[in-house]
């Protein structure tokens, strides 16, 4: 077994101590090496945790006898002479980073995501590891790993100890709910009042939806391990059997609009308990910590979850139709205002979550697997729908995904996606995974037709802005400053304004915070003064009549919806039209 050990002298410095243990056999001939994850599973990106360790020494455990201890790598260590030795590895650990995947330490509480702050031995991953927490007498532990003793925590693996992150704190709040007879634990960690009744009943109604659509559950028990933040935030990272959603502000955590969020995002991140964390790519299948992970199909592991994460809140009843299709209308609005849908498709884009998936990048230069993938999973759903009269749907897809991959731990490949979706469509689907998976093709049409078929319509409105509407571009206001955000391609502002521009007049009138009143004539041209690298010019921006731009796209029932469209529309969101 391998043993951690955490501890903290002063929460104010943000550094955690953290130990490792471990048994080294004389007869062992080559140097031990010592890994830390440079990335985590739920962000496909290289993040470097190393950068957050200080100070790394080794002893022999019983004589405090130094060890040689070799860097090799910006995340990797060597210790040529540890056999026959139990070892101990000494180091600091800044937890000072408070999302869903980070770590963070204060006079309130430790949180930890182990990924960032635990290495482990080469070759030894699959042994046992059991982890103690030095903390103050009063404080409890919520975390998906069991407790052996108090504050001592057991993993079968390594990969377990880094998929149960923790939150230690004497201010814990939790309920407990039962669905199928498996438990499911709500902590909440952060100044608020939680309305538990309410949380309680709809967090079992969609986790029974859920329980319900696969058949079975992959863990014996789950924990939703909240952290609720004191100002804005919103972030969740799933785990073999927990979350961790980061939400606030603490104070309208039961209000309207932050209680839709702590729904969604927890329906969301239940749903990878399947979906990402048994369901697993190939690819990833085990886990390559020390570098990139490349797969194609993160639009199935993120698109489908984010379909599902509002679409089972309202087929178990806990938002109403009306509050998923304002749910759908946003994912629209983010998918159309991102022109890089027609440059890059969805499994190109799963590829370039490794590169800059997570950050603005260069103008329309790529697709989120998320908005599209969440899209693209909508129309397969209604499309198989359609063609088996509701008798098959993406649900089956999924509930063989999960029994002939999932549950006995097979990573499947794009291949056996297909081949899956063929077989419950019924027929070959190689047009839509060429046109809207593998190709850049426009959703507007396949999406309105399957629509059509449960009741609804996409609603396409102009964009009242004339600077968006009509000439194609976008500012903000900084500090009083008007400065352009965006530009579509081929508009007009394309032909005349750049990124960065600050615009100080239109037309002669300066421009201060009210360039929309400015604009709001109607007029097919105007003369824009703006300052561009601390040059001032005045350009002409022409309209086009012809085009219209950053136009509004909703989802919205038929005012004429026939018999069989409303009890179509019943069937796939079990709700009356």
């Amino acid at each position: 077994m391998i043993h951690y050990h955490v501890a903290f002298d002063n929460p104010l410095t943000f550094y955690v101590q953290v130990s490792m243990t471990f048994e080294v056999a004389s007869e062992v001939t080559q140097p031990i090496e010592l890994q830390l994850p440079t990335w985590r599973p739920g962000r496909y990106e290289i993040q470097n945790f190393a950068q957050k360790i200080q100070r790394v020494t080794a002893q022999d455990a019983a004589s405090g006898e130094s060890l040689r201890l070799r860097k090799l790598t910006k995340d990797r260590w060597q210790l040529p002479e540890a056999a026959g030795h139990t070892v101990k590895v000494h180091y600091n650990f800044y937890a000072h980073q408070m999302d869903a995947g980070g770590s963070w330490l204060d006079e309130t509480q430790l949180y930890l995501n182990g990924i960032q702050c635990f290495m482990y031995i080469e070759g030894r991953r699959a042994e046992a590891c059991q982890l103690t927490l030095a903390l103050p007498n009063g404080w409890q532990i919520a975390s998906g790993m069991p407790q052996s003793a108090p504050y001592t925590l057991d993993a079968q693996s390594f990969d377990q100890l880094v998929e149960s992150p923790l939150i230690a704190s004497p201010t814990l709040q939790h309920r407990t709910y039962e669905v199928q007879g498996l438990p499911f634990y709500v902590w909440i960690q952060g100044e608020c009042t939680p309305n538990w009744e309410v949380i309680l009943r709809d967090f079992k109604a969609f986790t029974g939806e859920q329980l319900a659509l696969f058949g079975g559950f992959p863990v014996q028990d789950y924990h939703f391990l909240n952290q609720i933040l004191p100002y804005p935030y919103y972030h969740g990272v799933e785990h073999t059997n927990s979350t961790v959603i980061t939400l606030g502000p603490a104070e309208l955590l039961m209000t309207e609009g932050l209680y839709k969020e702590l729904l969604g995002v927890s329906c969301h991140e239940l749903f990878h308990t399947w979906n990402i964390k048994q369901i697993r790519p190939a690819e990833m299948l085990p886990y390559d910590y020390t570098q990139e992970n490349y797969f194609r199909t993160c639009y199935i592991a993120e698109g489908i979850t984010t379909y599902y994460g509002e679409y089972l809140l309202a087929r178990s009843n806990v938002r109403t139709a009306e509050q998923y299709f304002a749910e759908l209308n946003t994912v629209l609005r983010k998918h159309y205002d991102d022109h890089g849908r027609f440059n890059l498709s969805l499994a190109d884009a799963s590829m370039d979550l490794w590169l800059d998936g997570y950050k603005s990048g260069v103008p329309d230069r790529k697709v989120s697997v998320y908005h599209k993938g969440a899209l693209v999973a909508l129309l397969l759903d209604l499309t198989i729908r359609r063609l088996s009269h509701h008798e098959r749907s993406l649900d089956d897809v999924m509930r063989r995904l999960w029994l002939e991959f999932g549950k006995p731990g097979i990573g499947y490949t794009e291949e056996d996606y297909i081949r899956l979706v063929n077989e419950v469509a019924g027929q070959p689907m190689q047009r839509y995974f060429d046109q809207f998976v593998y190709g850049t093709a426009a959703l507007e049409d396949p999406l309105n037709k399957v629509l059509h078929f449960v009741g609804c319509t996409l609603l396409i409105e102009e964009n009242p802005s004339a600077a968006e509407g009509t000439f194609g571009f976008r500012t903000v206001v900084k500090n009083e400053r008007t400065e352009v955000t965006g530009i579509l391609p081929d508009s007009p502002a394309a032909q005349s304004l750049t990124v960065d521009d600050e615009i100080v007049a239109i037309n002669g009138r300066r421009v201060t915070m009210n360039l929309q009143t400015l604009m709001v004539d109607g007029a097919d041209q105007y003369e824009v003064s703006v300052f561009r690298q601390n040059r001032l010019l005045t350009v002409p921006l022409v309209a086009d009549p012809a085009k219209r731009f950053w136009q509004k796209y909703t989802v919205a029932k038929l005012p004429a919806a026939t018999p069989e469209q409303k009890a179509s529309f019943q069937k796939w969101l079990q709700q009356e039209f």
